[in-house]
């Protein structure tokens, strides 16, 4: 998982120098914040992306069994009956959104004569597109929530892993001056601590970076899957209720 896989693998080997867990406890207190600070960001990027992964899974599955319904039914008072059980998918919550709006519709119109039988007729198609319009973008916040996060941790997490970076390399050349000695063996132990929180940003940012491009294009498809369905739907509520 990231940064956190590999700070167990390091644990993990053999003991042939101080290792990443041993230059995190010889660092100094920025180090250790800047690596605590990555840390935090690979474990929540990995959390949105399991999260994710579960949400549209769930989404997907419920959409086709939704699809189904809707298209084997006649009426729509019996797609409503079946939708609150498929509420993971975002299909239902355009379609809830349509349905109340055409009833509160036909139940608002007065009939065009004194005595006459209400007629099932929507009194405003605009009106119409523009509440499946807004239910389209509820559902989709709903399946971009916190996707930004993990954009900021890809365009994040490198600047602050090389941020530790510098100022490790100020520390240890400060150490330099400080003893007298520019053989490597003095020079190396303070820069390769250093370094290491470039790798600790790196490898927090690149599995942010691909999830949020995979979720990206995912989030796009089920955008594209929404107009089609609105459109379906607008098409059948014009054919039957106008």
């Amino acid at each position: 998982m990231g940064l956190i896989s590999f700070l167990f693998f390091q644990l993990g080997r053999e003991p042939q120098g101080p290792g990443l867990f041993g230059f995190f406890l010889q660092s100094g207190p920025m180090a250790k914040t800047i690596l605590g600070l990555l840390a935090l960001f690979s474990l929540g990027s990995w959390a949105i992306m399991v999260g994710k992964i579960a949400q549209l899974r769930r989404a997907d599955a419920q959409t086709d069994r939704f699809l189904e319904v809707f298209h084997r039914s006649q009426r729509f008072s019996e797609v409503n009956a079946l939708a609150a059980k498929l509420g993971a998918s975002p299909l239902v919550g355009i379609f809830q959104a349509g349905y109340a709006e055409i009833d509160s519709q036909i139940k608002s119109a007065e009939p065009e004569r004194p005595g006459e039988k209400r007629a099932y007729r929507i009194t405003s198609l605009p009106a119409l597109q523009r509440t499946l319009a807004r239910a389209a973008g509820i559902e989709m916040r709903g399946a971009s929530r916190w996707l930004p996060f993990l954009a900021t941790t890809a365009s994040a997490s490198p600047f602050i892993g090389l941020f530790g970076t510098v100022w490790g390399i100020m520390i240890a050349f400060n150490d330099i001056g400080l003893s007298g000695s520019t053989s490597i063996v003095a020079v190396a132990p303070g820069i390769s601590e250093a370094l290491i929180n470039t790798a600790a940003g790196l490898a927090a940012a690149i599995p942010a970076l691909i999830g949020y491009n995979y979720f990206g294009q995912r989030v796009r498809q089920m955008r594209a899957r929404l107009d089609d369905f609105i459109l379906e739907f607008l098409n059948l509520a014009e054919r039957n209720f106008t």
